[in-house]
């Protein structure tokens, strides 16, 4: 299978499957002397991790991470990170008699279609818990852009209908909060609301929202490794994700130039401010030096016990009542991953742009 490794100068290659003996990622490209420890990374697995709330799946995994290369004295060494999870508590025969048909939402079809073969338990590689070797690269990709005052938060900004009231808001909460969300009173409503679609065997559906602060401008490669769209592919690249939005998005078609476009002035420093940041961050494809803001739909669980239609592998019609651990909404647990692959895209770009202009290149030579 190609497709499972991202990025240019930082890059991470994850492996392994849901009801495999382990999952993890090769993490290459990482400057050597980085302070890292398995402690620094179990922080950000611990926030993915399933089984700790009534909103995420049952499946009891303590997602312990070790560190098999690349560190040294917790300090890297400049050579290939590699991280590894191992799975502790599968229950494989909970998914045996999916694979004689193909659950509707799922990739089940898809990866017979492709590979005329496919591993059944549990979604295999098509499943969420492929995102545990992008939390861990995106852990070592966080340490770096902490040493360039980078931050990257993103929080649960809807559920279903109900959505966050940025007067509510405060950062403090998104970890109180059993869906994530920075608004406790929206999340008391949006609880309330998969209580019920639990009650009705269903699922949900929301919204990410990332913001990323102390970013420098200039950083993009224009034509086609934009900032945006290197951002919007690493995004999308997570199974549940639907759609991506940045800045003001699609609300910007129904905008006059007039409003949508951001202003620039200079302030008392002297240095360059936008009015406005309709733009979400990018123009051109490079950082303009405002907040990155940016929006991942996320699509409900599609494993619910409601029964559905579909065919089986002999292809007849049938009905089906999906069993096995499954999350009743994803979008509290994909927060993080949201945060990990901007993060990894982020420090990529970095890379990327220290070779844009000479001067840069004579100061990093002493010349």
């Amino acid at each position: 299978m190609s497709g499972s490794i991202y990025g240019n100068l930082f890059k991470i290659s994850t492996w392994g499957e849901s009801h495999g003996k382990g999952i993890g990622v090769v993490v290459d490209g990482c400057p050597a002397g980085l302070t890292l420890t398995e402690e620094m990374i179990q922080v950000y697995l611990n926030r993915r991790r399933p089984g700790q709330t009534k909103y995420a799946t049952p499946r009891k995994e303590c997602d312990q991470v070790e560190i098999l290369s690349g560190v040294f004295e917790q300090k890297t060494t400049g050579t290939p990170i590699s991280l590894v999870v191992m799975n502790t508590n599968q229950h494989s025969g909970d998914y045996s008699e999916i694979a004689n048909y193909y659950r509707p939402g799922h990739a089940d079809y898809t990866y017979d279609e492709k590979y005329g073969f496919r591993d059944y338990r549990g979604g295999g590689r098509s499943s969420g818990r492929e995102t545990i070797g992008r939390v861990a690269a995106g852990a070592v990709a966080m340490a770096i852009l902490n040493q360039l005052g980078i931050n990257v938060c993103a929080y649960t900004k809807s559920i279903g209908d109900i959505s966050i009231d940025y007067k509510n808001c405060n950062k403090e909460n998104i970890l109180l909060s059993p869906l994530a969300m920075p608004d406790l009173q929206a999340s008391m409503a949006a609880q309330a609301l998969l209580d019920l679609k639990m009650q009705e065997l269903d699922s949900v559906g929301g919204v990410i929202e990332c913001i990323v602060s102390g970013m420098p401008t200039g950083i993009g490669e224009p034509v086609f490794d934009k900032l945006d769209a290197n951002l919007a592919k690493a995004i999308l690249s997570i199974g549940a994700v639907k759609g991506i939005e940045f800045g003001s998005g699609f609300q910007s078609s129904q905008m006059s130039g007039s409003d949508n476009n951001d202003n620039f002035r200079l302030d008392n420093e002297g240095k360059v401010r936008k009015l406005t940041n309709h733009a979400g961050g990018v123009l051109g494809g490079i950082s303009d030096g405002t907040e990155i803001i940016f929006r991942a739909s996320v699509k409900p669980t599609p494993s619910i016990a409601k029964t559905q239609d579909t065919i089986n592998k002999s292809g007849e019609n049938i009905k089906v009542n999906i069993k096995g651990r499954h999350d009743p909404i994803i979008v509290p647990r994909g927060v993080v991953v949201v945060e990990a692959m901007t993060a990894v895209t982020i420090v990529d770009m970095l890379f990327m742009s220290m070779t844009s202009r000479i001067d840069n290149i004579k100061k990093f030579f002493g010349h």
